[in-house]
């Protein structure tokens, strides 16, 4: 009997974050009730106290929810696969499947990154410093293997890298209406990251005195 209420306990718990996050996501943290947010769990605002204590308690819930499906995508790009496909030239398909696996379709998770990125929240800006972080390393590999050619400043190669990562959270629909495709869409992802690929390895620029084509 305990188990099954316990299990209760977390569905309704997970339930009502999801809630929080899409809420929040749309307008803000503190434009948004504890009542708003049970009603739009299918929950009580008591049962809504009963588990986080307070609407900052629900806050800090859904910014470690965030922080968790982020680590997935860190530890994902972060690793020595990545950089073996890398090597191989074909990292651009599975860039994009960890993009997909923490962003799916309808996920307002992209959506609260970009308001937590742009308003200097706290939790956006250790988001962003745990982000780059990775990125750096991830550089940092690739340049000691031979993978990418080094840089005489690595940190702000590193920046520039992590922007354009950040560009398709954060442009999103701007991003959509330009090239016809969600680019956090498997579809529209697949396409982001060919071209990205292309310009990372074989440059955006033509050649000096190379005829272009006819």
């Amino acid at each position: 009997m305990g188990s099954v209420t316990d299990g209760r306990d977390l569905t309704a718990r997970a339930t009502i974050r999801n809630a929080a996050l899409r809420l929040f996501a749309e307008r803000g943290h503190d434009a948004v009730t504890v009542r708003e947010i049970a009603s739009a769990a299918g929950v009580s605002p008591a049962l809504v106290l009963h588990h986080f204590k307070s609407k900052d308690g629900l806050r800090a819930a859904v910014d470690a929810h965030a922080a968790e499906s982020l680590d997935a995508l860190f530890a994902e790009l972060g690793g020595q696969e990545l950089t073996e496909m890398l090597a191989r030239g074909g990292a651009s398909a599975s860039v994009a499947e960890a993009f997909v696996q923490v962003f799916p379709s309808g996920s307002p998770l992209p959506a609260y990154l970009r308001r937590l990125l742009l308003t200097n929240d706290p939790a956006g800006a250790a988001l962003f410093a745990r982000w780059y972080a990775t990125t750096r390393g991830v550089l940092d590999a690739m340049v000691e293997s031979g993978i990418a050619a080094p840089t005489e400043d690595p940190a702000v190669r590193a920046a520039f890298l992590l922007v354009s990562d950040l560009a398709v959270i954060l442009l999103r629909e701007q991003i959509a209406a330009a090239i016809g495709n969600d680019p956090l869409t498997p579809t529209g992802l697949a396409r982001w990251a060919r071209d990205v690929t292309a310009v990372y390895t074989g440059g955006a620029f033509a050649a000096p005195g190379k005829e272009p084509p006819s």
